[in-house]
């Protein structure tokens, strides 16, 4: 059974997380981890911080002669902005954060935790995160691969800015979101969404955005329907809906099926070859019933604006009760682009997770067989 935990905060030393339930034997591409560290790390509209960070992940334990031994997986990455906190966070110098800012998860945290200062909270909900999880879907990642499982991902829209996605195989439409540093495969629409960030960066604003993570060669029986904790489409949208600031997520176009009627939507069957059974269409997005049924899978989420914003918006200073500024720390003025690249870890996780489950084997080779 896999499962993975992190820990670490934004500004502290660095990031961990630790993976159990991989098989042993798997090859670990370390500079394939590395690359999508620095996919996660680009895009256009990140703020200052990556200037600053150059993920590089660091293997502690549990492979061994570059490949995995069963035993669980230690990953470690350093945050290199910790240098410039350090001084002050061991000295205890760091004011207390007391007024909280709106769309932020300051206010709830302090008050679930009965703190006074919104920096614990703030260090730990902040989305650098998700750098490390990153690192634990590229060993996903690594795993699917083996049997012939792909994942990626690209943005659809930006703000109000929509793209015309072009039907095209999903490897050309990553191929394409690669090139592009908003990670969309419309170039018209491309040049607007830089566009629309440069404005709102003008204006103090923000941006959000939806990205689309596709899966490609996911065969039929992942998930199931005898309970609802079993479901796959239930496990991706909630592994999905963990990314910070993404606050909806659907399989297939669901939200525009929902507008249509029925003989408009469910995928219909057709001949295919070799007697296989094929499909005129995937608005199901790959999964019927709680279980992969062959298709690539299509996960789409919508991510709100970054909440940090220069324009202050308004707050209350939680040790006066009186009103306030919310206070402004750098921040992106678009995340969506690198937030593409953290749901397709998130997706991969989930579907490594559930093709361990259906083939067990505590090694590569006895999962193969």
């Amino acid at each position: 059974m896999l499962r993975f935990l992190t820990a670490g905060e934004s500004h502290g030393p660095c990031l961990v997380a630790i993976v159990e339930g991989l098989p042993a034997g798997l090859p670990v591409d370390v500079e394939a981890i590395h690359r999508d560290l620095a996919r996660r790390q680009g895009g256009y509209g990140r703020g200052a911080r990556m200037q600053i960070e150059q993920d590089r992940v660091e293997i502690l334990s549990g492979v061994i002669s570059g490949r995995t031994t069963g035993a669980p997986v230690a990953l470690r990455i350093e945050n290199r902005d910790w240098a410039n906190w350090r001084p002050r966070w061991e000295a205890g110098d760091l004011p207390p954060l007391t007024v909280p800012r709106p769309g932020h998860a300051d206010y709830a945290g302090m008050t679930k935790y009965g703190l006074d200062d919104a920096r614990p909270v703030l260090e730990r909900a902040s989305a650098r995160e998700t750098a490390a999880r990153v690192a634990v879907g590229a060993l996903a990642k690594l795993l699917l691969a083996e049997f012939g499982v792909a994942v990626g991902s690209y943005v659809e829209a930006i703000g109000e800015i929509v793209a015309e996605i072009p039907p095209l195989p999903p490897e050309e439409l990553w191929r394409r979101a690669e090139a592009s540093d908003v990670r969309c495969p419309d170039e018209a629409a491309a040049a607007r969404m830089r566009a629309a960030i440069d404005a709102a960066a003008e204006a103090g604003d923000t941006l959000g955005g939806v990205f689309v993570v596709i899966a490609t060669g996911v065969p039929v029986g992942l998930g199931s329907h005898v309970h609802w904790d079993r479901r796959l489409d239930a496990r991706l949208a909630a592994a999905v809906m963990s990314i910070p600031a993404v606050k909806g997520v659907e399989v297939g176009p669901a939200f525009e099926n929902a507008r249509l009627p029925g003989t408009r939507v469910h995928d219909e069957f057709v001949p295919g070859e070799d007697g296989a059974i094929g499909r005129g269409s995937n608005r199901a997005g790959g999964v019927e019933g709680g279980i992969s049924n062959g298709q690539p899978i299509v996960v789409r989420a919508a991510m709100k604006p970054i909440p940090t914003t220069k324009r202050p918006l308004r707050s209350v200073d939680l040790a006066t009760g009186q009103p306030a500024d919310a206070p402004y720390q750098r921040a992106d003025i678009c995340a969506a682009p690198a937030a593409a690249v953290v749901g397709e870890a998130m997706v991969a996780w989930v579907l490594a997770e559930a093709l361990t489950e259906k083939i067990g084997g505590d090694s590569l080779e006895e999962m193969r067989r």
